[in-house]
């Protein structure tokens, strides 16, 4: 098998050919060994079920997983395995995908000289790819699990980085290293802190992978002002797991879903697919649709599925049943919100504005609160 620097040296040539890294980031990434940063146990999903993979166990399957284009599962239920034998059922920390690592990068426009906040360590690999370009002393990286912020500390340390690590609560930026050129987030905010824009330069930018209950994948770019406000579009589809912070209520069909009998029954012609499938629709109807978790369980049936709408905080649910070759989907609704036709509504109102691309949002956050918006500032969105 090939060894870690070949490895490493094919990966970042593969997202070069692919367009994902860019000439100025690809010696970082041919350099900093993504494996020395990654635990001796990750996690690989089995069903609903994450199940640990040891190094010890099979160095060559690990190595493989270290240098694949794909995340790497690194915590489970916060570092404490909830099921035997270290099976654990959610992910809490994770190693990003490098193409995603390599497109972040390129959209932060950070260069040597620039101080740069980054929100969430995780296993240290992306705060080395940012020293290894900009100085280990021009990055500072806060991590709110002590644990992994302790590992990351140690591992940075001993890959010859000096890199400020501290652990805390992220959203509220790091004062002490402030003011900076560039934050980067690497975990979603639905609620963007406005402390990542008060300890930025004007004219700064802030990286922020932007969630909504029901969509998660919409990267913004911030240009911070004088005045501690920040406006931004969104530049790309990434999804990462929310700031601990604004976990929210995890949606459960064991838990939220029952009275299947007494829902309330009826049906439509809209394709779930069209709604939920296409990125820029589902994009608009998390900006209408709120406390809303979507989860997609398999049918009896080749190509037969059920999309679940769950409202966790006031356990309303709905069901839509998809069956290939049909034009007409039963739905099922129980609770105080009608939430299929919620969500219809909000596919209806994207449509009816001519169906509007993820470019075309954008999001402004004052250190009082933040709003979307349509093409510009003038076209709020009542959410």
């Amino acid at each position: 098998m090939a060894g870690a620097e070949e490895l490493a040296a094919r990966l970042a040539a593969e997202l070069a050919e692919a367009g994902d890294l860019t000439p100025q980031w690809r010696g970082p990434f041919e350099t900093v060994l993504r494996h020395r940063f990654v635990p001796e146990t990750v996690w690989v999903q089995d069903g609903d079920r994450l199940v640990p993979v040891h190094r010890a166990d099979d160095e060559e399957a690990w190595l493989r997983s270290c240098y694949a284009n794909e995340f790497v599962i690194t915590q489970v239920d916060d570092g404490v395995p909830a099921g035997p034998g270290r099976v654990g059922y959610e992910i809490t920390s994770s190693a990003s995908r490098p193409d995603v690592v390599a497109m972040m990068l390129a959209a932060l426009e950070a260069g040597p000289g620039m101080n740069v906040l980054e929100v969430g360590t995780g296993t240290g690999w992306n705060a080395a790819l940012l020293a290894e370009r900009l100085g280990d002393d021009r990055v500072t990286s806060v991590e709110v699990d002590p644990v992994v912020a302790d590992r990351a500390r140690r591992t940075l340390r001993a890959e010859g980085y000096k890199i400020t690590v501290a652990c805390g609560d992220g959203a509220h930026g790091h004062l002490e290293s402030a003011p900076f050129d560039r934050v980067i987030a690497t975990a979603a905010a639905q609620r963007v802190p406005p402390a990542w824009a008060a300890q930025t330069r004007p004219g700064g930018r802030v990286l922020v992978p932007w969630t909504t209950d029901f969509h998660n994948g919409a990267l913004v770019s911030f240009l911070v002002q004088g005045d501690g406000t920040m406006r931004g579009r969104i530049v790309g589809n990434v999804a990462f797991m929310p700031l601990r912070a604004q976990r929210g209520k995890r949606a459960s069909l064991d838990r939220h879903v029952h009275g299947m009998t007494q829902a309330r029954r009826s049906s439509t012609e809209t394709h779930p697919y069209s709604v939920l499938g296409e990125y820029d629709a589902s994009l608009a109807v998390g900006l209408k649709v709120p406390h809303c978790k979507l989860i997609v369980t398999p049918g009896s049936g080749e190509g037969a599925y059920t999309v679940w709408l769950v409202d966790p905080w006031s356990r309303s649910w709905a069901s839509l049943e998809h069956e290939p070759g049909t034009e007409e989907f039963p739905i099922r609704q129980s609770g105080e919100r009608d939430l299929w036709q919620e969500v219809e509504d909000a596919f209806n109102w994207w449509d009816g504005l001519d169906r509007p691309a993820s470019d075309r949002w954008g999001l402004t956050v004052t250190p009082n609160g933040q709003f979307v918006w349509l093409d510009d500032e003038d076209h709020r969105i009542d959410r």
